[in-house]
């Protein structure tokens, strides 16, 4: 057990200023998830949903970070679990999806990509500012920079789809962008997990000691 664990404080998202940040960041996200996934469906792209889905699942999971900030470490861990699991779902989704539209698969709208996919891309910029300095928190914590990192990768990433399917008049670019989502999605998910699972593997260790 001892691998698992290590012995350095970190930043648990007991701050005011961090809280303010953070609610900004969370209606952003549900804004561009209402602009995002109308676009897609209106682009029939299935990057741009996959990206619309990443914000949803991020102004929820922001909001779960935000009630357990000061709890004890058992909740944030969950919290954290809750959220690993909650981008494993969404990576395997995007890739169903995405292996359904591969026989069903029209051209998307490549002019709609590219001007959704700029303005969530300037979103999740502002975002990354405004969560940089909180990025080596614990799992709580640090799922909330990695979520907004994902973000601001997905769109880069839009924009290449949507140069991709101009410039081949084909659908394949925007499938192959949601299929590299859909593994970043369950990278972080791997990520957020083992932290939060290692975090919990200190406490039980360190309570063990103190017996």
């Amino acid at each position: 057990m001892a691998g698992c664990c290590g012995h350095d404080a970190k930043f648990e998202g007991v701050s005011d200023e961090y809280k303010r940040r953070l609610w900004i960041v969370i209606a952003l996200n549900a804004t561009m998830f209402v602009v995002e996934m109308s676009a897609g469906h209106l682009a029939q792209s299935q990057a741009l949903q996959a990206d619309a889905l990443d914000f949803a699942g991020d102004a929820l999971t922001y909001g779960i970070s935000l009630a357990v900030i000061g709890a004890s470490i058992r909740a944030r861990t969950n919290a954290a679990l809750f959220k690993g699991f909650s981008l494993l779902l969404m990576g395997l989704w995007v890739f169903g999806s995405t292996l359904y539209r591969v026989f069903y698969a029209g051209v998307p709208t490549a002019g709609i990509m590219g001007a959704v996919g700029f303005l969530a891309l300037l979103t999740n910029l502002a975002s990354v500012s405004l969560l940089v300095r909180y990025k080596d928190g614990d799992a709580n914590v640090r799922s909330v920079w990695l979520c907004s990192r994902n973000d601001a990768i997905g769109n880069v990433a839009v924009l290449f789809a949507a140069l991709g399917v101009w410039g081949t008049a084909t659908g394949w670019p925007d499938l192959i962008v949601a299929t590299i989502m859909a593994v970043l999605f369950l990278s972080s998910a791997f990520q957020i997990v083992g932290q939060a699972l290692a975090e919990r593997c200190e406490t039980l260790n360190h309570g063990r000691a103190e017996v």
